[in-house]
């Protein structure tokens, strides 16, 4: 598991969305919808799901927030960013996800 995500590290950038009330603009993504989120997005990518995710704080909803969460795969740790990247008027936070390329 850990040559998958450390494969993964070097290329992958990829966009999510996270739901939130719907006509409403949301302040921001709680930890614990990025971990859900984050996890489908890199086992979409890559046939597989983290063994853990854990994401600790939330993530702004304005372009450019960032956040840091940690992937468990197997026996290493890889840090992950997340980072906003826009807003939709119909209360989505986009944001890229970015793994890297160094085990913890």
């Amino acid at each position: 598991m850990r040559r998958t995500f450390s494969v993964l590290a070097a290329s992958l950038v990829l966009l999510s969305a996270a739901g939130c009330s719907a006509g409403t603009k949301p302040e921001a993504v709680s930890g614990s919808e990025l971990e859900k989120q984050v996890s489908a997005a890199l086992e979409k990518q890559v046939g597989q799901a983290p063994d853990d995710m854990s994401c600790p704080d939330e993530l702004k909803a304005e372009k450019g927030a960032t956040t840091e969460c940690t992937l468990t795969a197997g026996s290493d740790k890889l840090g992950v960013t997340v980072t906003t990247t826009s807003v939709t008027d119909a209360g989505k936070v986009n944001f890229n996800v970015k793994v890297d390329d160094q085990v913890q």
